[in-house]
């Protein structure tokens, strides 16, 4: 378990590795508040519209809209401990994940990646988050 801060990354080798940018699992103390958020889509709030492009724009502004909602709560993206990425098609994983790469630095959240039939106004992904404030 990797200390410093009472949001610690737990990692074991008795489990596999992460394979992306994300860890196994984070811990925390309940003494503290949490933002939870709903699942956010590439939709640009100025034009209620999702943005031009592919899935890597989309999740630009995906996380964009979740860092604006997160900042309301007094947090950032490094606040983050837990995501949970919706993918229309897991074929648009790679490019997700590389600006996920680019936006979530260490120490990167837990994440789960799910293929969902469709999501909200044809949005190609979603991502909710638990952000812990201590």
């Amino acid at each position: 378990m990797s200390q410093g801060t009472d949001r610690a990354v737990l990692h074991t080798d008795r489990a596999p590795a992460a394979i992306g940018p994300y860890v196994q699992a984070r811990t925390g103390t309940l003494q503290g508040r949490w933002i939870v958020t709903s699942g956010q889509t590439g939709t640009d709030p100025s034009k209620g519209a999702l943005v031009p492009g592919g899935v890597a724009e989309q999740t630009e502004q995906t996380i964009r809209n979740l860092e604006a909602i997160l900042a309301e709560g007094g947090a950032t993206l490094a606040n983050v401990v837990k995501t949970t990425v919706f993918l229309v098609d897991m074929a648009d994983f790679k490019a997700m994940n590389e600006v996920y790469a680019s936006r979530f630095t260490e120490p990167r959240p837990a994440r789960s990646t799910i293929a969902a039939r469709d999501l909200p106004a044809g949005a190609r992904v979603e991502i909710e988050v638990w952000a812990f404030l201590p």
